[in-house]
C-alpha cells in the first residue's frame, strides 16, 4: 500500500508539472483558483488549522471575516503551486514584470561586503518565485536546503525543479548540510531560508502574536559563526498578477551572551519581522499546519508532526547542525491540501 501511495503522490506532481505549465495563463489561474474553493468549501482539518492560526493573526475578527480570511488564504496557496508549476516555463521579462521587491539595496550591498547574507522567509506568497527574481533579475545565485521527501523520486523531482531555477540546493539528511551553508557565507555567498516554523526540540522559543512558538535556531547560528548578515524578507500578494515584497536591514545579532542567549535574541527579532508581515497580509500566510506550542499540547507530538530543526540552540553548535527551510508539502497534491497537512514531511515541506 505504502509503495503504491508513493507511486501515486509521484504521480500527481509529476503531472502537475508536466500539464499545468501548458495550460494558457487565465486556465490555470482558474484552475486553481476553483481547486482552493472546493478544498475550503469541505472544510478539512487543514482549512480548519488555517483559520485557527489566522484568529491568532487578527484576534478582533469575526467568524465571517475568519472565514472570508481562510477562502482566500487557500486561493493564495494555490496560487503559489499554480505558478510553482509553471515557474520553469517563465522568461527572464516575466519575473521582472511580475516580481516587485522593495530593498534590494540591502542585499547587493551586502553581498558586496564579502560578509555573506542569509535571507529568512516565512511561509508568505511564493518564496520559490522570489528566489527566481534573485537569481534572474539581480544575477546572485544562492544556496537553500530541502528536506528528503517519500518518495524518493518526489524529493529528486523537487531537487530538479529549483536547480532549473538556478538554486543550489542541499539535503537536510546526511549532517553536512550546516558545513556547506557556513562555507558559502565564508566565501561572501547567499543562503536563503524559510525560518517560521520548527517543532523539534532544538528550535527557539519566540512571543509570536501574543503566544509561544517555536522557530529554527539555524539562521542565527549561521550568522554568529560566520559573521554574515542576517536579513528578513516578507513577500505578499497584491490584486494583480505582481507578487510584492520587502528585503528589511539586516538585523543586529547580539554579541554579548551566552550563545543561547545571542541566538534567542536575534530569532525573536526575526519572528517580529515576520510578525509585522503577516500582519499585513494574513492572507497570504501559508501556514495550516500547528504553530503555536498551546495548539501542539492539545494531542501529543507524534513522529509525523514534528519537524527535525535544522539546527540547534544549543551553546556550541556542530558543522552537524542543518539550518533548513522546512518547507515542501508532502500532500500528495495541491488538490488535498485541505485534507492534509502539508507541512509534514515538508518538510514534510512546502519548501521547498
Amino acid at each position: 500500500m505504502s509503495a503504491l501511495k508513493d507511486r501515486l503522490t509521484d504521480g500527481v506532481y509529476g503531472l502537475g508539472w508536466s500539464t499545468v505549465k501548458r495550460l494558457p495563463e487565465p486556465v490555470a489561474a482558474g484552475l486553481g483558483r476553483r481547486i482552493a474553493d472546493f478544498t475550503w468549501k469541505r472544510r478539512g482539518k487543514s482549512v480548519l488549522r488555517l483559520e485557527s492560526n489566522l484568529a491568532r493573526v487578527v484576534p478582533d475578527a469575526t467568524p465571517e471575516r475568519l472565514a472570508e480570511l481562510s477562502k482566500a488564504g487557500m486561493r493564495s496557496y494555490m496560487r503559489y503551486w499554480m505558478e510553482s508549476f509553471r515557474l520553469p516555463t517563465w522568461s527572464e521579462e516575466r519575473v521582472g514584470k511580475d516580481v516587485d521587491i522593495k530593498g534590494a539595496e540591502h542585499l547587493l550591498d551586502g553581498i558586496a561586503s564579502g560578509r555573506g547574507v542569509i535571507i529568512a522567509l516565512p511561509h508568505l506568497a511564493n518564496w520559490d518565485l522570489a528566489g527566481v527574481w534573485v537569481t534572474r533579475t539581480l544575477g546572485v545565485p544562492f544556496t537553500t536546503v530541502a528536506e528528503r521527501l517519500k518518495p524518493e523520486t518526489l524529493y529528486d523531482r523537487f531537487v530538479a525543479y529549483r536547480e532549473s531555477l538556478g538554486m543550489e540546493v542541499l539535503p537536510h539528511t546526511g549532517g553536512s548540510a550546516f558545513g556547506t551553508l557556513a562555507r558559502r557565507l565564508r566565501a561572501g555567498g547567499l543562503v536563503c531560508l524559510v525560518a517560521d516554523r520548527d517543532l523539534s526540540a532544538s528550535g527557539v522559543e519566540v512571543s509570536f502574536f501574543g503566544d509561544t512558538a517555536r522557530m529554527p535556531a539555524g539562521p542565527a547560528i549561521l550568522a554568529q559563526q560566520t559573521g554574515a548578515l542576517l536579513m528578513p524578507v516578507t513577500l505578499w500578494y497584491d490584486d494583480t498578477s505582481v507578487m510584492r515584497g520587502q528585503i528589511h536591514p539586516p538585523l543586529d545579532v547580539p554579541e554579548s551572551g551566552t550563545r543561547a542567549e545571542r541566538t534567542a535574541a536575534a530569532t525573536q527579532a526575526l519572528a517580529d519581522v515576520f510578525a509585522d508581515g503577516i500582519a499585513d497580509h494574513p492572507e497570504d500566510w501559508h501556514m495550516l499546519q500547528r504553530l503555536w506550542l498551546a495548539d501542539l499540547e492539545e494531542r501529543p507530538a507524534s513522529g509525523a508532526d514534528r519537524e527535525a530543526s535544522p539546527a540547534s540552540d544549543r551553546d556550541e553548535p556542530s558543522d552537524r547542525d542543518e539550518p533548513s527551510d522546512r518547507d515542501e508539502p508532502s500532500t500528495p497534491a495541491p488538490a488535498q491540501a485541505a485534507d492534509r497537512n502539508p507541512g509534514r514531511d515538508r518538510d514534510g515541506e512546502r519548501t521547498a
